[in-house]
Formats: C-alpha cells, sequence, structure tokens
C-alpha cells in the first residue's frame, strides 16, 4: 500500500506470488511498493513492515545469507537508490493491518484461481 504522510491512500498492491516463502513475499511486496511510490513521484519514502528480517537487513545490520533472497534484496536496494531519502521501520503486524489484509487477499485470489470451477 502506498500512502501519503497524511496517511491518504495512494496506491493497492494484492497479487498472489504462487508457493513462496513468507521472506520472498516481503522483499517482493517492499520492491512492488518502491515502485509504484518511484511511479508516482515520490522522492522520499518510509518503507514499513512487520518483517523485521527485511527491515534488518535492508539496513544493513544482519546479513542477507539465504542465496535465494540475494537477487531480491538487489532489486530492493536498486528501487530505494531511486529516492532522495528513505526510512525503513519495523512495525508490529498489529499496527500494520491494512498491508497484512492487502497480502491475505493476493493469496486468496491466487488460490481462486488455481482451483478447478
Amino acid at each position: 500500500m502506498v500512502t501519503r504522510s497524511d496517511g491518504e491512500v495512494l496506491a493497492t498492491i494484492a497479487e498472489g506470488l504462487g508457493e513462496t516463502t513468507n521472506n520472498v513475499a516481503e522483499y517482493t511486496a517492499a520492491r512492488e511498493g518502491l515502485r509504484k511510490a518511484a511511479e508516482l513521484g515520490a522522492r522520499r519514502v518510509h518503507l514499513r513492515s512487520d518483517s523485521q528480517l527485511l527491515i534488518e537487513q535492508l539496513t544493513g545490520r544482519y546479513r542477507v545469507k539465504a542465496a535465494h533472497l540475494r537477487p531480491l534484496f538487489a532489486a530492493v536496494q536498486a528501487e530505494i537508490a531511486r529516492f532522495e531519502d528513505v526510512r525503513l521501520e519495523h512495525v508490529p503486524r498489529e499496527r500494520n493491518r491494512e498491508a497484512d489484509r492487502l497480502a491475505n487477499e493476493g493469496v486468496d485470489d491466487w488460490l481462486r484461481g488455481r482451483r478447478p470451477d
């Protein structure tokens, strides 16, 4: 979800990724959110995530050990480089309910697409 600093929602993204890990989903959501913010002309962003691993890796406090996450990490870093200023913040899931709802919507849509009619 991309919002203005006053909370106005500018865009939402809810896409199923198929069978994957939570970490892949978190990195993909960060990449797509940053991409959308850039498309909308943002110069400064505040990326919030309930994934502590994602935030700690993006800030450099944790290394990216999993080989399958390294390309996603690089893609998110490339998106971050497009902005003048980026703040990264870990937020508890209960403070991230709308993003969690959109993630579940994407999963539900993907599952519906896999089921025969």
